[in-house]
């Protein structure tokens, strides 16, 4: 199958940098901020990952779609990126347990890609000029008429996006007689997370992002997980409740990337914005309490102030980004309470990091005990 008299199409940045390509086939126009991923595998679950939604993915690899997809390795049921920027797109994939090719797959979603783009210049432009919002566009509008649709795109700083992708509903995971019982608070969470948890005797209930500690409470957890998600953690006022709520009660809680955030907001710690976000599967991390490093993976455009967390009396840095020492984790010293920047789950990714999860059930148990 060959596509090669597909249109031209272009990526238009918000300060007015414009990049040519070729559409993949699928005709339209799509709006987010513009940001990339370095991690060589694992694309399907990027852009599954609603930490990622309303975003425009830049793929830094060269290949992207040569090894289809597979039901199995998806972090939601639809895709959640608002677009896809790559340089070589693969229409033909081979893989033994591919069950369809990538363009099929964007096709049945209806999501808006370019190919052939020089993602190593586009890349390098978004690392000197920071995040940004951009326009895909297929359809042939003019850059004028882009332009104009482009100013009327929100930013991402101070924009809630939990309430896009969480449950409507409270659903169970896992084996109803299983050990612990978690309530887990969906500000937009990945499925490998609640697999991780199910694997480790975890019968976990999960309720929308706005569900109240009264709610959580209700079903008589052993522990509380706080979970990733996409957007400004600073408007997510009833999460921030939530969680003061659940470290008042000194309950065990788990909070991983949004979740990580929303519980130094809870504990006014404040958040900022950052030039460029964390986004790849080599991301490197120190754990300050053993001095071991981890590979991690790693996508977030906010982090917690260091400065801010450093001044609390109850806090303290458990991990630290080596390359920016940005905050990578915390945990509080009087609270059964402990959070990272980063994805544990390792979907995709590295496994150096789901010790977490077992120190998540250790700390359920000397809950227990002290009771």
């Amino acid at each position: 199958m060959k596509y090669s008299n597909r249109e031209q199409a272009v990526l238009l940045l918000a300060d007015g940098t414009i990049f040519y390509g070729k559409s993949i086939g699928i005709t339209g126009t799509t709006f987010g901020e513009v940001c990339y991923n370095t991690g060589m595998t694992g694309y399907q679950e990027i852009f599954t990952d609603p930490s990622y939604y309303g975003q425009i993915m830049v793929a830094s690899n060269a290949h992207i779609g040569n090894y289809g997809t597979n039901a199995e390795e998806i972090e939601a049921d639809k895709v959640m990126i608002a677009g896809l920027v790559c340089k070589n797109f693969s229409f033909n994939h081979s893989r033994v347990n591919s069950e369809e090719g990538l363009k099929d797959y964007f096709e049945r979603q209806n999501l808006v890609a370019i190919s052939d783009v020089d993602t190593r210049a586009l890349v390098s432009y978004i690392r000197d000029n920071g995040a940004m919002n951009a326009a895909i566009c297929t359809d042939g509008t003019s850059i004028e008429e882009l332009k104009a649709k482009l100013q009327e795109v929100p930013d991402m700083k101070g924009l809630e996006l939990s309430s896009k992708v969480s449950t409507k509903e409270p659903y169970f995971i896992g084996n109803p007689d299983a050990k612990y019982k978690i309530a887990a608070l969906d500000l937009g969470i990945k499925k490998n997370i609640l697999r991780n948890l199910a694997s480790r005797d975890c019968y976990i209930k999960v309720y929308p992002y706005d569900a109240t500690y009264e709610q959580l409470k209700s079903f008589n957890p052993d522990g509380y997980f706080l979970s990733n998600g996409p957007g400004d953690p600073d408007p997510l006022i009833v999460p921030q409740e939530t969680a003061r709520q659940i470290l008042e009660k000194n309950e065990p809680v788990f909070g991983i990337c949004l979740g990580h955030q929303v519980l130094a907001l809870a504990n006014g710690i404040p958040t900022y914005k950052m030039f460029n976000g964390h986004r790849g599967i080599n991301h490197p991390v120190k754990n300050i309490l053993t001095g071991e490093g981890e590979i991690t993976s790693q996508n977030h455009g906010f982090a917690v102030v260091r400065e801010a967390l450093e001044a609390h009396p109850d806090f303290e840095i458990t991990h630290e980004h080596v390359n920016d020492g940005t905050v990578a984790g915390m945990r509080m010293k009087s609270k059964n309470c402990f959070s990272v920047q980063y994805h544990p789950e390792a979907s995709p990714g590295p496994h150096d990091a789901t010790y977490l999860f077992d120190q998540f059930i250790a700390n359920i148990e000397k809950a227990k005990t002290a009771y």
